[in-house]
């Protein structure tokens, strides 16, 4: 399976809501689950994971969280994108700095030899100029599912 099939329209979201990282991460992962993409252990797998193991990353564009659970709450390969309407604060990847954040991409992997290829797609697609303008101008879900589709 390549990572383009990972992405879908209807996994994009522009103007979510929510005060905090919990919060986000509640609202995304009711909306997985009700799509089939996750298993009900989803949420509790991907917060313990977050605190274990922080996904938040300052490239030298954008701030970005890159949030990811273990692939046994996974039931469908997936990327979500959440561009929130205001930051919240996650942690930093590494030294658990705390980091605000507006970009989160929810990855859903079953096979975990994907995860660090996926990671690092990620981290290299943020670290190109052009790309990052190119997502932080898109304004709606067909540009930006386009935009990934074209360039992971």
């Amino acid at each position: 399976m390549s990572y383009k099939d990972m992405f879908h329209e209807q996994l994009i979201h522009l103007e979510v809501e929510g005060a905090t990282e919990e919060a986000v991460f509640e609202k995304v992962a009711a909306q997985l689950r009700d799509l089939g993409f996750v298993n009900e252990g989803y949420l509790r797998g991907i917060t313990a994971r977050e605190q274990k193991f922080p996904t938040g990353l300052i490239t030298q564009h954008v701030n970005i969280a890159l949030p990811h659970s273990d692939p046994e709450y996974v039931e469908k390969p997936f990327v979500y994108i959440a561009r929130l309407k205001n930051e919240v604060k996650v942690k930093q990847m590494g030294d658990s700095q705390e980091m605000g954040v507006k970009n989160l991409f929810f990855l859903g992997i079953k096979d975990p030899k994907g995860q660090v290829g996926l990671l690092q797609a990620f981290m290299e697609l943020f670290m190109q100029e052009e790309f990052v303008t190119r997502f932080i101008n898109a304004q709606d879900e067909t540009d930006i599912y386009q935009l990934f589709t074209a360039n992971i």
